[in-house]
């Protein structure tokens, strides 16, 4: 007699097709988004994978009002634990490959990123201090409203307001320098 019954094969079959979607709808998206906290494309694939994780792990799905928000919510939440880690300051902070990273010279990445003005407005933003940078990537990039962006940062709608301002501010200034 099988221990395993057909339930369970079911369920765990409709949660790995689940869980494929939700990796081909959200993984790109969620990459760019913790690469604009992070600015290191491997560590932002890492925390990627850890949300798809904790993701697979989560018990409670069907309880969740807005799946978006909260895989959002949760990328911008593990960004930030990486940005706060001892390991994160004293790896990245103090070696001599960081200073490198600042040199002058461009690196074949950088090279093939500015080659359009969409890209370049990409280096602008990312460039942008993290309080302007994380609304105007979740507002104009993922086109998500100030109310769920409000619910995602757990910021009000008036401070985001602001920081959109602010941040269209410091861009526009950017953009008319290299004019």
């Amino acid at each position: 007699m099988n221990d395993v019954n057909d339930n369970d094969i079911l369920f765990q079959k409709d949660k790995d097709e689940w869980f494929e979607a939700i990796m081909d709808e959200f993984g790109e998206r969620l990459t760019k988004l913790a690469y604009n906290y992070l600015k290191d494309w491997r560590l932002a694939e890492d925390v990627v994978q850890d949300v798809f994780i904790t993701c697979y792990k989560y018990e409670n799905i069907s309880e969740i009002t807005s799946f978006k928000s909260w895989i959002y919510r949760i990328t911008i939440n593990k960004a930030k634990d990486v940005l706060k880690s001892a390991a994160f300051r004293k790896v990245v902070m103090n070696s001599n490959l960081f200073h490198r990273l600042h040199s002058n010279d461009l690196s074949p990445e950088m090279h093939l990123i500015k080659r359009s003005d969409e890209e370049f407005l990409s280096l602008c933003v990312l460039s942008l201090p993290l309080r302007y940078r994380e609304v105007v990537t979740l507002y104009y990039y993922e086109q998500l409203s100030i109310d769920t962006i409000s619910e995602i940062t757990n910021i009000n709608n008036n401070t985001i307001k602001t920081r959109l301002n602010r941040g269209r501010k410091k861009l526009k200034s950017m953009l008319e320098r290299e004019l």
